[in-house]
């Protein structure tokens, strides 16, 4: 098995170098004419004219052995020797790269973070590659991003090398996998590198086509964070905020959880934590007015990662949901009525239709362009739907619905009776529906009866039958099919619960129609990004922890991100990758070795040699000081 090579053989001529410089010592002497007052010292003159015949053995002498040894060390290292350490020679090399948030851990006080270790080993290996080989940077986080090509060139190699930066988000390995498999098909590699800290889910649903090295890195210190926070509308017409705090396997000891409301200190509360176990908090705060909460972790004890030690909440002012219900529709208007919380439009004494709604419960197709978050159609049937149902009155019943779906919960309709038929049209298949962004709820006798859909942040409910034709007004599921329709546009609207927002990618905001609109990230860098026809402005990334503001469209808005992983805040690594095809991928903590380079301590030699050299030969005669 050969551990030895070279990186560039065809060097090897410069040993023919060797060849003149003996030829040198080969040479006759050319001797100054002097005059001698003595023919005494001819005899030394004939010995050096023996000496220098060329076919005698000249004698030994210092500098020429010196300067061979200069000649070979420059010579091998310009060969370029290393020593391998793979046997098996690869020429293209990816190195797959975590830097989602547990990456930014410490190992320990003023310690290196995970992503530090990694590019520590990743720079290791491109330091010692040779020029027949080839590296390709992948770095994933939520998503995978390539950040070189298959190159050899060391100097792009660093620049990609430095641009991956820890990013506040959770990992997704598969994405990385995926992109490497992608590059594989248009330059194969037989093995891939993978450097990460192992919090990521064991699964990767996917099959591989190349050998994966998983280099696990070693563990970072304890950790505590906030994984939870979220508020609910209490009934009293306040806001009940819900966190939690969770830690690593390791995490102990006591903190201070600090809560500001508009940047002012509202509660603050000493955490005692014990490692595995979450520890719950409460406040209570009015929801006449818009406010932002922010939860503040000040931990004790060493803590390896602060990502997860701060987290935002956006709550809007509570108010009632506006709904619109035409007056065609008693029945949904008095069980609407009903609910406290909901102020019903149209207002007695007027049948104006404008202005913007959260919920619009109609049977009419010219309540449809009503600006609003969710519509229920009553008796109407879609328009792009037009070609696959049609309805008549030969009547139907239930045949089955789907139980665990928000709007139906607790809703019996075993016994329904309807007089409206919506009927399939000849060779259509709930398939169709499916293509076109529909999902049947209910289904009948002879086609479906409630279909849902989702498009563009907006919730849509067809009855496909109208209810005053049916006994579903007289169930006493029908107040509570209400209710789940009034509880679901509530939560859709911001109004009975508000999540935290996740780094990653923004929820939707409110732009203005095709408004040009400037994102300031929490590390003061800027991106320019354009609202859609609809007044959305979507997609925008969030890669890190803490406070975008959104300027634009002639409004200015601010939104917090968090983290709220808690897997990412348990710094967990697992030591098993598990594939499609039952293949375990087992972590390794050995570091990942690589070719170790002989030219620098050639080079260094010859360096030696030639000062020993020079020191030899220019010292003063006979080595005294003079």
């Amino acid at each position: 098995m050969n551990f030895f090579g070279v990186y560039t053989p065809s060097a090897a001529w410069l040993f023919a170098l060797a060849a003149p410089i003996v030829l040198f010592y080969f040479l006759k002497l050319k001797r100054p004419v002097r005059q001698i007052p003595s023919l005494v010292l001819w005899r030394q003159v004939m010995t050096d004219q023996r000496v220098n015949s060329p076919f005698q053995k000249f004698k030994r002498n210092l500098l020429l052995l010196l300067q061979l040894l200069l000649l070979a060390a420059i010579a091998l290292a310009a060969m370029q020797p290393y020593f391998r350490a793979n046997p098996k020679r690869l020429t293209r090399l990816p190195i797959l790269i975590d830097n989602s948030a547990s990456m930014g851990a410490l190992d320990k006080a003023g310690g290196a973070t995970r992503l530090q270790a990694a590019k520590e080993q990743a720079l290791r290996i491109i330091d010692h590659m040779g020029d027949d080989q080839q590296i390709a940077l992948i770095s994933f986080s939520d998503t995978a991003r390539k950040r070189c090509d298959f190159t050899n060139n060391k100097r792009l190699l660093r620049e990609g090398l430095y641009q991956i930066q820890v990013e506040d988000v959770p990992s997704a390995i598969e994405d990385a996998l995926r992109m490497a498999q992608a590059v594989a098909r248009s330059e194969p590699f037989d093995e891939a590198l993978l450097l990460s800290d192992g919090n990521f889910p064991p699964q990767a649903r996917m099959e591989l086509s190349f050998k994966l090295r998983y280099q696990q890195l070693p563990p970072a210190g304890a950790n505590i964070g906030v994984t939870t926070l979220n508020a609910r509308r209490s009934e009293e017409g306040r806001w009940d905020i819900l966190a939690a705090v969770e830690g690593s396997a390791s995490a102990g000891g006591t903190a201070q959880a600090e809560f500001y409301v508009n940047d002012a200190l509202e509660k603050s509360e000493a955490l005692s934590l014990s490692p595995g176990k979450a520890e719950r908090l409460l406040l209570r705060i009015p929801g006449d007015q818009p406010c932002r909460v922010r939860l503040r972790l000040v931990p004790d004890q060493f803590d390896s990662l602060d990502s997860d030690n701060t987290a935002w909440l956006d709550l809007p002012a509570l108010r009632p949901l506006w709904v619109f219900c035409p007056r065609t529709l008693p029945a949904w208007r008095h069980a609407l009525a009903a609910h406290g919380g909901v102020r019903l439009f149209p207002t007695e004494g007027s049948e104006s239709a404008e202005g913007s709604y959260d919920l619009v419960v109609t049977d009419r197709a010219q309540d449809l362009p009503l600006p609003t978050s969710t519509v229920m159609t009553v008796g109407l049937v879609p328009e792009e739907l037009s070609k696959l149902v049609t309805i008549d009155q030969s009547g139907t019943s239930v045949v089955d619905w789907q139980r665990n779906a928000p709007l139906l919960q607790h809703v019996e309709l075993s016994d329904l009776l309807l007089l409206d038929r919506p009927v399939l049209a000849a060779q259509a298949r709930n398939e169709l529906f499916e293509n076109q962004g529909y999902e049947i709820l209910m289904h009948g006798r002879s086609g479906p009866l409630l279909l849902r859909r989702t498009q563009s942040n907006k919730f849509f409910y067809h009855l496909l039958f109208h209810s005053d034709r049916s006994t579903l007004p007289y169930r006493v599921g029908f107040p509570i099919l209400v209710s789940n329709l009034v509880r679901e546009t509530l939560l859709g609207a911001g109004l009975s619960e508000m999540p935290g927002t996740r780094t990653g990618v923004l929820p939707p905001l409110v732009a203005g129609k095709e408004q040009e609109c400037v994102i300031e990230a929490p590390d003061g860098s800027t991106r320019r990004m354009r609202s859609d026809a609809e007044g959305f402005l979507r997609s925008v990334p969030a890669p890190r922890v803490g406070s975008y503001r959104i300027s634009g469209g002639g409004r200015e808005q601010s939104v917090g991100a968090s983290l709220l992983d808690p897997r990412e805040s348990s710094l967990a690594g697992v030591e098993q990758i598990m594939f499609n095809e039952q293949i375990a991928v087992t972590a390794s903590t050995v570091t990942t070795p690589a070719d170790r380079m002989l030219w620098p301590a050639l080079l260094t030699f010859g360096f030696v040699v030639l000062m020993l050299e020079w020191w030899y030969f220019q010292r003063r005669p006979g080595g005294g000081r003079g």
